[in-house]
């Protein structure tokens, strides 16, 4: 199987080396373009369509693999691989017609709802129940509760990928590296169906970021953010019911870079009164630019919190000891503390709008000058 994951991860790799230019002729050929405006970072007018590439470099690569697998797909295994295409597909679709024509936010999401009702309804594919945090005992869900749930799952990861495809290499690396995480946790559990499709993604996505990284010659567009948000969320949710410890945190670490910055993106919108789904510079990668940081640095350091996010979900779900979870949420603790912090400091919320940082300042104040007075 070893040798089968490397050559799946090097023939999906190439294939996306072969595919992503024939794309990017393609996307000028119909005018698939992104034109620079006063929210966007890149200045000259970029070909779109590059997850395009990406999705059709999977799927042959998962036609050409599939019959050297030394093991026998369940029915399960098989379900889940047409629920991924299936979906992925119309996914791509509604990402590539608004890559061409620029759809509504509206219609983008019922497209994302219409994906996600084709994973629920038409191969059953739910949370049926999760992991009890600091216990062993699963609680089981009724349909009422784990169908709106799965699928309020798989739209907002879906979406949270598409929202910090703001720079070159963005959305694709972090992508990538939670899907890296994934396939470790796969491997760690001895689930070969998930390891298998992660590496497979994950060679696609490392053959595009060799056109997509800084400086891009190709956007991998909605097309793109979209289909790996949408395996993102599809192969964390298989986390839920394939790994024995996890617990109900583990697939939040996994995406914890973009579902954070579409929490503050959220909140942000809700204090300054706009849309939610209203375009702005106010997300962490705008943010770091305007402190200094080049766009390569920006990218690097973004990287590296989506690695720590990643290494924390593989300890969280790997640990079998009952107190190591005492520990992981203690750090968790820890984590959204400094992430708030973070947030606060570089303007994720808005340059106004300190709560933390100023409670912490008026504690400061109060201590400092009680220590005055008894002095």
């Amino acid at each position: 199987m070893l040798i089968i994951y490397i050559a799946g991860f090097i023939v999906c790799m190439g294939l996306a080396l072969c595919l992503t230019p024939l794309v990017k002729k393609f996307a000028l050929a119909i005018g698939a373009t992104d034109v620079p405006n006063a929210r966007k970072v890149h200045t000259r007018i970029m070909p779109r369509l590059g997850g395009l590439g990406i999705f059709l470099a999977f799927v042959l690569g998962l036609l050409v693999i599939s019959p050297f697998v030394p093991y026998d797909f369940s029915a399960r295994d098989v379900n889940f691989i047409k629920a991924l295409l299936s979906g992925g597909g119309l996914i791509v679709l509604l990402g590539s017609l608004d890559d061409k024509f620029e759809l509504s936010a509206k219609i983008k999401l019922l497209g994302q709802i219409a994906a996600a009702c084709i994973v629920v309804f038409g191969f059953n594919i739910t949370v049926d129940f999760v992991n009890i945090p600091f216990n062993n005992t699963y609680s089981s869900l009724e349909s009422w509760i784990a169908v709106p749930l799965t699928i309020f799952w798989i739209v907002g990861v879906t979406n949270a990928v598409n929202l910090i495809d703001g720079l070159d290499g963005l959305a694709a690396g972090v992508s990538g590296i939670a899907i890296a995480t994934i396939a470790t946790m796969a491997f760690l559990m001895g689930n070969v169906m998930v390891a298998m499709l992660c590496l497979l993604l994950l060679g696609c996505i490392v053959g595009f970021l060799f056109f997509n990284f800084h400086p891009a010659k190709i956007f991998m567009g909605d097309a793109g953010s979209l289909f790996l948000g949408f395996c993102l969320a599809l192969l964390a949710l298989l986390g839920f019911k394939q790994i024995a410890v996890v617990s109900f945190i583990t697939p939040l670490l996994i995406i914890g870079v973009p579902l954070s910055d579409t929490f503050f993106a959220i909140v942000r919108r809700k204090l300054q009164k706009k849309p939610i789904f209203a375009p702005d510079k106010g997300h962490l990668h705008h943010c770091l630019r305007e402190l200094g940081f080049s766009h390569r640095q920006t990218v690097l350091i973004i990287y590296g919190i989506a690695a720590f996010f990643g290494i924390l979900a593989v300890i969280q779900s790997s640990s079998a000891l009952y107190e190591a979870n005492w520990v992981t949420f203690v750090v968790i603790c820890v984590m959204l503390f400094v992430l708030q912090i973070g947030a606060e400091v570089i303007g994720l919320v808005g340059q106004t709008k300190k709560p933390l940082l100023s409670f912490l300042s008026r504690v400061f104040m109060k201590v400092s000058a009680e220590k005055g007075s008894k002095s």
